[in-house]
């Protein structure tokens, strides 16, 4: 129960930081471009590459600090910091193809996901 509470703090954390950095480049850039989203991506995989090369150092002793900040932090952040790391762990495994996979069903299903959403409440309302 103790790791639940972990990550469900990190994840208040990242969710509110999330939406302070979408409001900010709302502020700075405009609506003309979803800068906010592209900003929490990039510094998500950023802070997850940092986060994942400093815990490996740590091992088991890391895992409170991992499911806090990984988990709850990143996880409410950006999802896409973890995506990333799954990817960049494929290749690093030698698994290229399997990693081009994951990128192309993850990003197209997760689009064409969301358009089937929309279309099924469009198609009742």
């Amino acid at each position: 129960m103790p790791n639940l509470f972990l990550v469900m703090l990190g994840g208040a954390v990242g969710a509110g930081a999330r939406h302070l950095a979408g409001r900010a480049a709302l502020g700075w850039w405009g609506p003309s471009y979803p800068f906010g989203t592209l900003a929490v991506n990039l510094i998500g995989g950023f802070a997850m590459g940092l986060l994942a090369g400093s815990l490996a150092r740590f091992g088991e002793v890391g895992e409170p600090w991992r499911l806090l900040l990984g988990v709850g932090v990143l996880g409410g952040f950006t999802t896409f910091s973890a995506f990333s790391l799954d990817v960049v762990t494929m290749i690093e495994r030698g698994d290229w193809v399997m990693a081009l996979g994951y990128v192309l069903v993850s990003v197209i299903g997760s689009v064409a996901a969301l358009a089937a959403g929309m279309g099924m409440i469009r198609a009742v309302a």
